[in-house]
């Protein structure tokens, strides 16, 4: 009774809008509305990137993914890293700093290690939908990749707050449906994710697949089934229309093939 409780207040701070977010994302959430703002200039991003060591480091991992990097010139500093990048893959990197920070100041041993593999998950759909959004469902790639990194945010919010009331999230009834739908729409607010990803993340819960895939939320679907690393918050089984579209399709088995070193090559970059 007293974890129901525990779990009835975490989801009445979130619906009134009071997630309470680390203070080490402070410089992430500061490069996100800088590059929000249309009039944004190239060298106050390039400060921004360097108030942060570690979203420095990351851009120029990013930037040096082959994906990015057709060349077999490395990419050595920030400046030349912002500019291959782009502003928006910039956004996608600032918002997997905020996501990561939820994991990062859980103290619990065995809580860690479920946000690290959700991280591992994350990071692993993040490049499956990139990868499956340019070449399968024609779904602009740079928004399948930004949606990947922010759809288990309610999900790293939550392991934070289990960390703080143990047992909190050993009955997952207690937790998911309706309530962890809550969660997940008011950390899309707090992050100020776009309406149109913010709704393909939350109709993820559940769903099925009518082939051929189309959209983002398909593309979240796929990328997701596809994943080598589960997400350790997941109770469903595959949804048999998405596992018979995934089984034996030859199409998917050939893009798979063919971009599996810059899916590669880009989850190393989302995990160092």
């Amino acid at each position: 009774m007293e974890k129901l409780k525990d779990y009835a207040e975490v989801v009445s701070r979130a619906e009134r809008g009071e997630l309470v977010f680390p203070t080490s994302v402070n410089a992430a959430l500061r490069l996100q509305l800088a590059l929000a703002d249309p009039d944004c200039e190239m060298e106050d991003v390039i400060r921004k990137v360097l108030a942060e060591p570690q979203l420095a480091a990351r851009t120029v991992a990013l930037a040096n993914a082959a994906a990015f990097n057709r060349g077999s010139t490395p990419v050595t500093n920030v400046r030349i890293a912002v500019q291959r990048l782009g502003f928006r893959h910039l956004y996608s990197m600032a918002a997997s700093m905020v996501v990561r920070q939820f994991g990062n100041r859980i103290n619990d041993p065995a809580l860690r290690a479920k946000a690290d593999q959700l991280w591992q998950h994350t990071a692993h759909v993040a490049a499956l939908a990139y990868i499956i959004g340019r070449k399968l469902t024609h779904t602009d790639p740079d928004t399948a990749l930004f949606a990947a990194i922010v759809h288990e945010a309610g999900g790293f919010y939550l392991l934070s707050c289990a960390d703080e009331l143990p047992g909190l999230l050993e009955h997952p009834e207690q937790w998911q449906g309706a309530a962890q739908e809550i969660i997940t729409r008011e950390m899309m607010k707090k992050m100020a994710i776009p309406e149109p990803v913010s709704q393909a993340i939350v109709a993820l819960r559940g769903a099925s697949l009518m082939p051929p895939p189309i959209g983002l939320r398909d593309t979240l679907l796929v990328a997701r089934a596809l994943a080598p690393v589960p997400s350790p918050l997941a109770t469903e089984a595959v949804h048999s229309s998405l596992a018979e579209f995934i089984d034996g399709n030859v199409a998917l088995e050939q893009i798979l093939e063919e971009s599996a070193d810059d899916a590669a090559s880009m989850s190393a970059a989302l995990l160092a």
